[in-house]
């Protein structure tokens, strides 16, 4: 652990995370990436905390083609995303599903590939995670697309293929919805940029080019929206920095710089402090104090290690704790404020699912289906852990006490006294 003293910032106001118009949502939905506020946390649903592939799973469900996008789910129906292999093509696809019986509503193909870029083993073509609210959905597949969809139907309102840019390993990063805009990091081999699309037609309001040079750019983040000074700010963490923009110009307020590319984990927010990840294959979390102008290297970063560091599953924050996992299956819980860690254990296998907050446990999941249940505590307690049959990427989902878990070939809903079945679309 590497401990650094951070210039004092006056005069400012920090506001909790600022999700994606998340007011209008409540207990009936699970509408984005990590929940409503995006945290992580699902404090209303009270899931079983035992299943295998035949205990309390209530419908098994085949999902054609791939995707490690999550479920999101708002009102009764789940909305999810797959990239079904056609030849030497693919066919980007959006489904609605009742969510209590598994019964598809719609099935929409959104647009069809012929040539599809490359991948990383680990990644799919449908990776990022939809957003719905009442009235709109969101969905992203990258430099291949995004649209807004009616949600009762499937009906494109709009489509935007104007995020123009040479991918590597494909995309990753889910849309973040805040005051009519969809904020989008598109980091690519070369030339790497983050945008503003207007929620309402589609249109690019703005497109700021990365102000750090990197030998290698390309990274697949999702952006936190942060009160600073009272101003909304959008953090997006990136190749060799992560870095502040004005919401509505998209101009760069502040950065920080840390060498690092590939990077994976949405930034969390506690009091003042940005929390981020700066690098894949060196994983590294810094802490940062909020606020400045300009280049705050030297003068933000309160506490950085390296220590058990995620590269692809975002941290959990618990009150004053944060709980991690990295890909290779060290679990640690530090002090969000201080990075002072509590403990460090290893939970054995490899992560890319984050970590949730649910049935007052932490949840971690990893790829091949076994799921540890944690106390949360500064003293390390396993509880107990199940295992189900299938490569399982995604981060769940919940809804009205059930958890919606996908893996690559399935989506399975796991309620208290659920009866193995499988079920067939109509």
């Amino acid at each position: 652990m590497r401990f650094f003293r951070a210039g004092a910032v006056a005069g400012i106001l920090f506001g909790a995370l600022i999700v994606a118009d998340s007011m209008v949502f409540g207990e009936d939905s699970w509408p984005q990436f990590r929940g409503p506020d995006s945290i992580g946390h699902a404090p209303d649903h009270h899931p079983p905390m035992q299943w295998s592939d035949t205990q309390n799973v209530d419908w098994r469900i085949p999902v054609a083609g791939l995707g490690w996008s999550s479920p999101s789910i708002h009102r009764g129906v789940l909305y999810l995303t797959t990239a079904v292999a056609q030849g030497e093509g693919l066919s980007l696809r959006v489904m609605a599903m009742d969510a209590q019986s598994g019964k598809l509503i719609w099935e929409r193909e959104l647009k069809r590939v012929d040539k599809v870029p490359a991948i990383h083993a680990k990644n799919s073509h449908a990776s990022p995670t939809p957003i719905v609210r009442d009235g709109a959905m969101f969905v992203h597949f990258g430099t291949l697309g995004t649209a807004r969809l009616d949600p009762k139907d499937g009906t494109v309102v709009w489509m935007c293929e104007e995020l123009v840019y040479p991918p590597v390993h494909g995309s990753g990063g889910s849309p973040v919805l805040f005051e009519g805009k969809l904020f989008i990091i598109c980091d690519g081999s070369s030339d790497p940029f983050v945008c503003a699309i207007d929620a309402s037609n589609g249109k690019v309001i703005w497109r700021t080019p990365r102000s750090e040079p990197a030998r290698i750019s390309h990274s697949f983040g999702t952006v936190t929206v942060a009160n600073v000074e009272g101003e909304s700010q959008i953090l997006a963490p990136g190749p060799n920095h992560l870095a502040a923009y004005e919401p509505h110009t998209g101009k760069e307020i502040w950065k920080v710089l840390a060498p690092g590319w590939s990077v994976v984990p949405q930034p969390i927010l506690i009091d003042d402090l940005v929390i981020y990840n700066h690098d894949y294959d060196n994983p590294e979390l810094l802490a940062v104090r909020l606020g400045g102008k300009g280049n705050v290297t030297d003068s933000n970063i309160v506490w950085r290690t390296d220590r058990g560091a995620p590269s692809t599953p975002t941290p959990l924050l618990i009150g004053s704790e944060l709980y991690f996992v990295s890909d290779n299956g060290i679990a640690s819980c530090v002090d969000a404020r201080t990075g002072e860690r509590h403990w460090m254990e290893r939970l054995g296998g490899n992560y890319s699912a984050s970590p949730v907050f649910v049935n007052d446990h932490v949840l971690f999941l990893s790829e091949d289906g076994v799921a540890s249940w944690v106390k949360p505590s500064k003293e390390y307690t396993l509880v107990g852990k199940n295992e189900i049959t299938g490569r399982t990427f995604a981060t769940p989902a919940f809804y009205k006490d059930s958890m919606y878990l996908r893996t690559d070939e399935a989506l399975l809903k796991i309620s208290a006294g659920g009866a193995h079945r499988d079920a067939k679309q109509d």
